[in-house]
């Protein structure tokens, strides 16, 4: 456990010091704000998504705490280059690790890369909303997202 837990704190602070993906994106077509009101953490995430549907560049502004900053960061790492598709399956692997652990295989964790060493935070109840605020966010912005026409097959 102590190693899971240094690598934890390593990542954690690696992202906080040095966020690779905190940036305004020039040309972002989907842009949403993400605030946790219980702690005041506020994530703005911006993607810029081609006809495709790829996302090509994403990056995300805003304060928090260094589990809430370093979520959106480690998100960003994995989304950039992937469909839309593969962003959500991302983000609801990455949330099911979070709030229920159980549910998520070995191979999914896989997936998440260095998201998956934030998978102690479930033990965390205070830290939960932290760690999923920016992958909640991500969600929001696609299922809020009407410029795709292969989603409007209600």
């Amino acid at each position: 456990m102590a190693n899971n837990r240094t690598f934890y704190s390593e990542i954690l602070t690696e992202h906080n010091l040095h966020p690779y993906h905190k940036q305004l994106i020039d040309g972002a077509n989907l842009t949403l704000e993400g605030v946790n009101p219980s702690c005041g953490d506020d994530v703005v995430i911006q993607l810029k998504v081609d006809d495709k549907g790829t996302i090509v560049d994403g990056g995300y502004t805003g304060d928090g705490c260094a589990v809430s900053q370093a979520s959106a960061d480690m998100m960003m790492d994995l989304v950039i280059g992937r469909s839309k598709e593969e962003a959500l399956k991302l983000a609801d692997i990455f949330i099911r690790m979070i709030k229920d652990p159980a549910s998520v295989t070995d191979e999914e964790k896989d997936q998440l890369e260095e998201a998956a060493s934030l998978e102690d935070v479930a033990h965390m109840p205070s830290r939960v909303k932290c760690a999923v605020l920016g992958w909640h966010t991500l969600e929001e912005m696609f299922k809020d997202d009407k410029s795709d026409p292969e989603d409007d097959r209600s």
